[in-house]
């Protein structure tokens, strides 16, 4: 990156998406590169021929989404991020689909995952996990006020945009969860007890995974780790934590509240929410309408040489375009997508 020369860098405009007609049109993209790969699909950067904007466009082969059954969780990612808007959720402007795939487009977030700043630094000092978290739990209040859980919370999860502010993305383990919820998923050292033991969940499990982020983020590794997933859920089941020396004294204050294994007692599951977090020592210097209004200045600022600019992405292999199409009974089961 040191031979390229910086160019100012535009600021984005939006894409104009008719309100009655929201299908994403493929053709009037250019496809640039892939930017991230997945199990059924692939995320490429892509340009808008007409605004020269760029997005991020997710495809997903509908043939591999079905016979990894993950059919609900793709409608259901779909469904939910139609309707959320909040400034640390990745946006998606629009959805489309053909014989062959299933398309979403995104705001394209330049800054690349926070698991690549953390594996660099391998730690991220107090302050800048306390960033972090604070924007974190203003997206959690935003998901838990409307019944949603995001059951996935962790730093390959949560991407940075072009100024370093913090937003929530893959939505695909995401659920509105009136009561409970029995369905097993999620990242085995970020699983909450509650759904390790089958017990039925809510969104108390999101304040369990930001316990383990907050940890993971200042130790390096998460707080519960083995060589078999039985020794994994062990750890988690047991709960009992170990901090180095250096670890803030609030911050590990925090922590222990989050990764309480009775989930009555876990902080932000009680009666004020996440108001209880927020009101928490380790945020007391903390402007809550500043987090929200993005008024803070992030402890990272993402180098970009463009609006297009793939430095903070890793390089991946182009795959062909030689794509089988799904048979009529699976393509049934997208015709409301």
């Amino acid at each position: 990156m040191e031979n390229r020369e910086q160019e100012e860098i535009e600021p984005c405009v939006s894409i104009t998406i008719d309100p009655n007609n929201n299908k994403l049109n493929v053709d009037d993209f250019d496809r640039i590169c892939t930017i991230g790969t997945g199990s059924f699909g692939r995320v490429y950067l892509v340009q808008h021929r007409a605004s020269e904007q760029y997005f991020a466009l997710k495809k997903m082969a509908i043939r591999e989404v079905v016979s990894m059954r993950q059919t609900e969780h793709v409608h259901s990612e779909k469904r939910l991020l139609s309707r959320l808007s909040h400034p640390f959720i990745v946006k998606m402007y629009c959805a489309s689909w053909d014989k062959y795939n299933l398309y979403m487009l995104f705001e394209y977030l330049a800054g690349g995952e926070l698991f690549s700043y953390l594996r660099a630094s391998r730690t991220f000092s107090n302050s800048m996990a306390r960033f972090y978290a604070a924007e974190i739990v203003c997206a959690l209040q935003y998901l838990h006020s409307k019944n949603i859980a995001y059951r996935d919370l962790k730093p390959e999860n949560l991407m940075l945009n072009k100024e370093g502010h913090l937003k929530m993305t893959d939505f695909g383990f995401a659920k509105e969860v009136i009561d409970r919820t029995w369905t097993m998923c999620g990242t085995p050292e970020y699983l909450a007890p509650e759904v390790i033991g089958n017990k039925g969940h809510d969104t108390a499990v999101d304040w369990w995974s930001l316990g383990v982020l907050i940890y993971e983020m200042m130790i390096g590794i998460p707080p519960f780790r083995g060589k078999t997933l039985d020794e994994i859920y062990e750890k988690i089941i047991l709960g009992k934590l170990r901090f180095t020396r250096s670890f803030d004294l609030f911050a590990k204050d925090l922590v222990k509240k989050l990764l309480q294994v009775d989930r009555t007692q876990r902080l932000g599951n009680q009666k004020d929410g996440a108001a209880d977090v927020m009101n928490h020592k380790w945020f007391t210097d903390i402007d809550w309408d500043d987090v929200q209004n993005m008024k803070l200045t992030p402890p990272i600022i993402p180098t970009l040489y463009s609006n297009g600019d793939t430095g903070n992405f890793d390089s991946y292999d182009e795959c062909s375009d030689d794509e089988i199409a799904a048979p009529q009974h699976e393509l049934e089961l997208f015709e409301d997508w």
